[in-house]
């Protein structure tokens, strides 16, 4: 996976609790076995009309100022529903690095951490005023992980808790399969020296 140190990017604003996995990305897109190309299905219900391929232009993520936006900042409980790891490949692939939320589902939180894209739990009142904020679009806001703060350049400045594995993890790029190859050498010799 990508490491995530410093990222700054464009904010798209999703004012909506309880986002969940179907409308993330919808159980017809599930087919793929690769974890790319999920993108272009992201939000897939809200973000076509009914013909599936018309942009809904009342859509957030149509909005042309959010056109580039690789940071998205949403309401409670964001990531709720199933626990398929599809609902953030299609959101990496779509290009964000980054979601900020008072509250995620405990399931599409620990996958976030486990393929590169950065949740950020911050109080209620700090997403609004990054609502507020993102209404003069197009808004950027930078993710330190380094140093566990969010800002802008107007004076906005949070720090944020990210339990310190997954910040270390996430920091070198290390999903469990490269976790895994870090001590590649003890499980061969484990191997070699097994007596079958």
């Amino acid at each position: 996976m990508k490491a995530f140190t410093v990222h700054s990017g464009v904010v798209a604003t999703m004012n909506r609790a309880n986002v969940d996995t179907d409308q993330i990305i919808p159980k017809q897109f599930l087919k793929r076995i690769e974890r790319t190309g999920f993108g272009q299905f992201l939000f897939y219900d809200w973000r076509f009309q009914d013909d599936g391929t018309t942009p809904n232009p009342d859509f957030e993520l149509n909005q042309d100022v959010v056109k580039d936006a690789s940071i998205l900042v949403a309401r409670q409980n964001f990531g709720s529903g199933s626990s398929r790891e599809h609902a953030v490949w299609a959101l990496d692939d779509y290009g964000f690095r980054s979601v900020i939320a008072p509250s995620f589902a405990d399931i599409f939180y620990n996958n976030c951490f486990k393929n590169g894209v950065l949740p950020i739990v911050l109080p209620d009142a700090d997403i609004d005023e990054l609502f507020k904020r993102a209404e003069n679009a197009p808004y950027q806001l930078t993710v330190d992980l380094e140093n566990q703060v969010v800002r802008d350049e107007s004076g906005f400045e949070r720090s944020f808790e990210v339990d310190p594995s997954r910040r270390e993890n996430m920091l070198q790029g290390l999903d469990d399969i490269a976790q895994t190859l870090l001590v590649e050498d003890k499980i061969s010799a484990y191997e070699a020296a097994r007596t079958w």
